[in-house]
């Protein structure tokens, strides 16, 4: 673009334009053509330039100081040409508006992109970041004035609403501490990248910076969004990145995952979960370097035990198509997390055995991620080219210490081999012990021995491990009457021991009604021997053998049996009235004793 300008204007305040004019005078041309192929901002900027030397007032901004104070150190406007110099207002312009501002600091710092080769000297970069990393790690709640300037209303140092410099009584609500993360992301990434290392070397809170490179990799890694499909349960107060119109090239997007990698906290939980599942999916299909892909699933490795399953769904993105799901990935996920739940002392047998664990063993985090990956091999159990070592792998990485029931496992099993038919029963059987029979519930028991697909000697050991935990239940019945005998013959007081009293009480009764029951059939047993060798020993009548009597007294039997459920004395005497009438119908044959009548 060309302007057609007077040189004395322009020499008495640039000292460039002094000396090129100058040159040209020398030449004898008559019209003075000058180039500047180099000036900072272009015509643009440069006309902005030619009306302050011709006395016109600028407008200073944001968007436009950073590139007329590039171009007043290019054309060397100092106060040598001239009080009040070009360099001088934008100074002081940046230094007491732009830098005070965080939305100014803000635009200043997205037009720096335009004029790196020129801002070597001046560090209008390093300074805008400077600020907004103050601005950004000065909680805005605990300051009297606002930091940001939004234009919205003004606030007195009370917090209240300003009208008119009046205040309203109105408050407005506290602000979070993710209330930069939007504007940041504006920033191109080296931009970026420069403002999070100033904010850490600031002693800024490490969930925050995690929080703001969360925010940046899922509005410029479209795949994120697709891979979580819900948003971040841990940063709920976090507003929703914009949607790029024009998304970045694959190229960029992996030189983006590659540098979240390297700025990302490795402290446990400060990255939310399903963030770094969606960054692994991510890199697995932009097919990055192998290492930024191990570091991923390290990082996952670290916090498994805060997974979903839907999070360890992770589709299978190779060309082979082997599997529906990347079983491979998981394996290498749950190997990093036992290596470090063994380095962080975590509840290994020993710790379980000696009793060093008072919280609840379902909770630890050993006792989640078995719970979890049993839930994994059931979902991917039903895939059919799902290999039978690849299964077993993964299922017996489990320790065996971290599953107290294995009735999950047992579920996925049974799912793999109603999907495998084709197994032999060599690999059935193979498969069926990672199962722990003893560690069985007694619906998965009942379930298991009424199971076809089961090989006979699994169903055998599930049957066998079945009666002896009935057993088991029995016995712990027996004890628990015994120990209620105990308490009642140690005569303890109070609510509770009264209680435990009167049910011993009640048990003791029970005891004795068997005792009765007992002697009275013993009673009756050596009633009928008697009789049957009186019988044997008379034996007259053929039609009266023993196997009719026995029959005949063994229905009586039943009777003196439930008769002496209650204590019924009177029906002895009944029973010996008939014995001795039976005895006379058969001839009356009798030595020792003879029916009385009453």
């Amino acid at each position: 673009m060309s302007f057609h300008l007077h040189k004395f204007p322009l020499l008495s305040r640039s000292g460039v334009m002094e000396r090129l004019i100058a040159e040209a005078s020398e030449e004898g041309e008559e019209k003075c053509s000058i180039c500047l192929p180099d000036i900072p901002g272009g015509a643009k900027t440069f006309e902005l330039v030619a009306k302050f030397c011709y006395g016109v007032k600028l407008e200073l901004t944001a968007s436009n100081v950073v590139y007329l104070r590039s171009a007043a150190e290019h054309l060397e406007m100092t106060e040598e040409y001239g009080e009040g110099n070009l360099i001088t207002k934008t100074e002081t312009f940046l230094n007491q508006v732009v830098l005070r501002n965080w939305k100014d600091s803000l635009r200043a710092l997205q037009t720096c992109d335009d004029i790196i080769s020129y801002d070597d000297g001046l560090n209008v970069t390093k300074r805008c970041i400077e600020s907004l990393a103050m601005k950004a790690s000065t909680d805005p709640n605990l300051s009297g004035w606002p930091i940001m300037e939004y234009g919205g209303p003004m606030q007195s140092p009370g917090g209240s609403v300003l009208w008119n410099g009046i205040s309203t009584g109105a408050r407005v609500k506290n602000t979070s501490s993710d209330w930069w993360y939007e504007d940041a992301s504006t920033l191109s990434f080296p931009r970026y990248k420069r403002l999070i290392a100033v904010m850490e070397s600031r002693g800024i809170r490490q969930e925050i910076i995690a929080g703001s490179l969360t925010f940046y990799a899922k509005k410029y890694l479209p795949g994120l969004n697709r891979c979580q499909g819900a948003t971040d349960t841990n940063s709920s107060t976090c507003v929703a990145p914009v949607a790029l119109e024009a998304p970045p090239s694959e190229e960029d997007q992996k030189l983006l995952l590659e540098e979240i990698d390297r700025l990302l906290p490795i402290q446990k939980g400060l990255v939310p979960t399903n963030f770094l599942f969606g960054l692994l999916q991510t890199a697995l299909i932009l097919q990055v370097s192998p290492s930024y892909i191990s570091n991923f699933e390290k990082r996952i490795g670290m916090q498994l035990d805060q997974a979903t399953l839907e999070d360890l769904l992770i589709p299978n993105f190779s060309c082979s198509m082997e599997t529906l799901y990347n079983v491979d990935c998981v394996q290498q996920i749950l190997e990093h997390f036992l290596a470090m739940d063994q380095i962080t002392g975590g509840a290994s047998p020993s710790l379980v055995d000696d009793g060093q664990i008072t919280a609840s063993p379902s909770l630890t985090p050993v006792t989640l991620v078995a719970k979890l990956i049993d839930g994994y091999l059931a979902e991917v159990a039903s895939d059919v080219n799902l290999k039978l070592p690849k299964f077993q792998a993964l299922a017996a990485s489990v320790p065996d210490y971290a599953r107290h029931l294995d009735d999950g496992l047992y579920r996925a099993v049974d799912i793999y081999l109603k999907s495998h038919p084709w197994l032999s029963e060599s690999e059935k059987e193979q498969l069926c012990q990672l199962m722990d029979c003893q560690k069985l519930s007694l619906e998965a028991c009942t379930h298991a021995a009424q199971n076809e697909r089961l090989p006979l000697r699994i169903v055998v050991q599930i049957l066998f491990f079945e009666q002896l935990q009935l057993r088991t239940s029995i016995t712990g019945c027996l004890l628990v009457s015994d120990n209620l005998d105990g308490s009642r013959q140690s005569g303890l007081a109070g609510p509770t021991e009264r209680g435990w009293a009167s049910t011993a009480r009640e048990n003791q009764v029970l005891k004795v009604g068997m005792d009765n029951m007992r002697t009275r059939v013993s009673e009756l047993e050596k009633e009928c021997s008697n009789m049957k060798q009186e019988i044997e020993r008379l034996g007259r009548v053929k039609s009266f053998t023993w196997g009719n009597v026995s029959k005949r007294f063994g229905f009586k039997l039943k009777s003196r049996m439930c008769s002496a459920q209650e204590g019924s004395i009177s029906n002895q005497n009944t029973e010996s009235r008939k014995n001795e009438k039976l005895k006379d119908r058969q001839g009356q044959h009798k030595k020792n004793s003879t029916p009385k009548f009453r």
